[in-house]
C-alpha cells in the first residue's frame, strides 16, 4: 500500500503553468493579509493607513483578474476557484471594514453609523450571492456594493450625517435595482474616457490620504465630481446605448 501511494505521488508532478496559477492565487489571498491590517488600523481609529491598506488592496483586485485570465488560471487549476477566493477577500475589503469604519469612528453619530453599517453588510450579503450580478457588456447590475469607494469619499467630503445617511439607504436600494453600474476597465464603451476620469478618482483619492483625511477644497470638488461620474455613467449608458459605440469598436 505504501509503495503504491508513493508511486501515485511521483506520478504527480507539479507544471510550471501550475506554479504560475498558483502564484496568481496567492496575489489574490494577499488581499485578506491587507484586509486584516487595515482592520487593525481601523480598530485604532487610524483611518489614514487603513484606507491605504484598502487602497492597497483595490489595486490588487485589479491586477489579479487580468493575469489569471492572461495565464488561464481557471483550465490549469480547475479545483481551485479564484471567484470564490475573490468573492470572500472582496467582502471583507469592500464591505465588512468600511462598514466597521463608519460604526467605529461615529461619523453619522452613534445611531446612524450603526445603522449604516448594518444596512451596507446586510444588503451586501445578498448581492454576493446573485449569480447574476454582470451584464454582457461586463456592466454591474446594481450598485455593485463598492463601499470602500463610497465611505472613503464620504471621509473625505464630510458631508452632513443625514446627507450621509441618505447616500447609504440609496445606494443599498439601488444594489437590487435593474440599474447599469460601471466596471471602468472592463466595460468597452468609453473606455478611454471613464478610465482616465477613475485614475484622476484615484489622483484625488491619494491626495486625500497624503493630507490624512483633512484634504483641501480642491481635493474635496475633485473626489466628489469624479466619484458622481463614476456612479452615475453606467445608468446613462444603459438608457443611452448608443453612446461610445464607435469607441468601443476601435
Amino acid at each position: 500500500m505504501k509503495v503504491k501511494l508513493t508511486e501515485k505521488l511521483k506520478a504527480k508532478k507539479v507544471t510550471v503553468p501550475q506554479v504560475r496559477a498558483f502564484s496568481v492565487h496567492l496575489l489574490t489571498a494577499s488581499g485578506s493579509f491587507l484586509a486584516f491590517l487595515s482592520l487593525v488600523a481601523a480598530s485604532e481609529e487610524n483611518w489614514t493607513a487603513m484606507f491605504l491598506w484598502l487602497g492597497l488592496a483595490l489595486f490588487v483586485d485589479g491586477i489579479d483578474g487580468p493575469i489569471a485570465r492572461k495565464l488561464e488560471v481557471k483550465y490549469v487549476l480547475p479545483n481551485w476557484s479564484g471567484e470564490l477566493l475573490d468573492n470572500i477577500i472582496d467582502y471583507v475589503t469592500y464591505v465588512l471594514i468600511p462598514a466597521f469604519a463608519l460604526y467605529q469612528s461615529g461619523f453619522m453619530g452613534h445611531g446612524l453609523s450603526f445603522l449604516s453599517g448594518a444596512i451596507i453588510v446586510i444588503s451586501s450579503a445578498i448581492y454576493y450571492a446573485d449569480t447574476g450580478m454582470k451584464t454582457k457588456e461586463n456592466f454591474f447590475k446594481g450598485f455593485p456594493v463598492v463601499w470602500n469607494m463610497v465611505v472613503f469619499t464620504l471621509f473625505i467630503v464630510g458631508p452632513g450625517e443625514w446627507t450621509a445617511f441618505g447616500i447609504v439607504v440609496v445606494s443599498a436600494i439601488l444594489s437590487f435595482m435593474p440599474l447599469n453600474f460601471l466596471h471602468p476597465v472592463r466595460v468597452a464603451r468609453l473606455r478611454p474616457l471613464n478610465l482616465t476620469i477613475f485614475l484622476a478618482w484615484c489622483v484625488f483619492g491619494v491626495a486625500g490620504i497624503y493630507y490624512h483625511m483633512d484634504a483641501p477644497l480642491w481635493v474635496r470638488i475633485g473626489i466628489t465630481v469624479t466619484g458622481i461620474y463614476l456612479y452615475c455613467i453606467g445608468i446613462v449608458m444603459q438608457f443611452l446605448p448608443n453612446l461610445g459605440l464607435k469607441t468601443a469598436a476601435k
